[in-house]
């Protein structure tokens, strides 16, 4: 039997894990790293978060690869 679950899965991997890259390349693209403003470091934090749960994800499937279905 076909598991529903494992395409809304891969959108919910891959949406955090895209705005977490994007909020770290603008960040990261900027010219000086050593005088960052509190919007700065909350954009970081917030894509550190992203980054979190895209990687909870897929470990989440990866677990859930392995076990076997009741």
């Amino acid at each position: 039997m076909e598991q529903p679950r494992q395409k809304p899965m891969v959108s919910a991997i891959l949406a955090p894990l895209f705005l977490g890259i994007i909020g770290f390349a603008t960040l990261a693209g900027r010219a000086r790293f050593s005088g960052y403003h509190t919007v700065d470091v909350l954009q970081l934090l917030a894509s550190g978060m992203c980054f979190g749960v895209a990687l909870a994800g897929l470990l989440r499937g990866w677990r859930s690869r392995g076990e076997p279905e009741a």
